[in-house]
């Protein structure tokens, strides 16, 4: 049975920081793409980041939506089957559910994690 179990949200304040874990069971986490994706209220679930399955512990090539690049990071831990996401500086804007996915030709979705961005 797949389980993408994702934790770390919060609230925070603008400007803070908070770093996102998701942890993969069930399949050979090394040979799957991982992302991180958002859902905002009345709005589409979005791509936020992600990583290429790669060649080494750490993963291969990553990418970023615009509106996070230069403050988010996505980073891979194939020795935890795990996949992280650091957000810095952080924007109201920043407000929805974040959900983790391994992808392969399909996904697998974990259940979300909620990250509120206000003061």
């Amino acid at each position: 049975q797949v389980q993408l179990v994702e934790s770390g949200g919060g609230l925070v304040q603008p400007g803070g920081s908070l770093r996102l874990s998701c942890a993969a069971s069930g399949i050979i986490f090394s040979s799957y793409a991982m992302g991180w994706y958002r859902q905002a209220p009345g709005k589409q679930r979005e791509l936020v980041a992600a990583i290429g399955s790669g060649g080494s512990t750490s993963g291969g090539s990553t990418n970023y939506a615009d509106s996070v690049k230069g403050r988010f990071t996505i980073s891979r831990d194939n020795a935890k089957n795990t996949v992280y996401l650091q957000m810095n500086s952080l924007k109201p804007e920043d407000t929805a559910v974040y959900y983790c996915s391994a992808e392969r030709g399909w996904a697998y979705w974990g259940q979300g994690t909620q990250v509120t961005v206000s003061s």
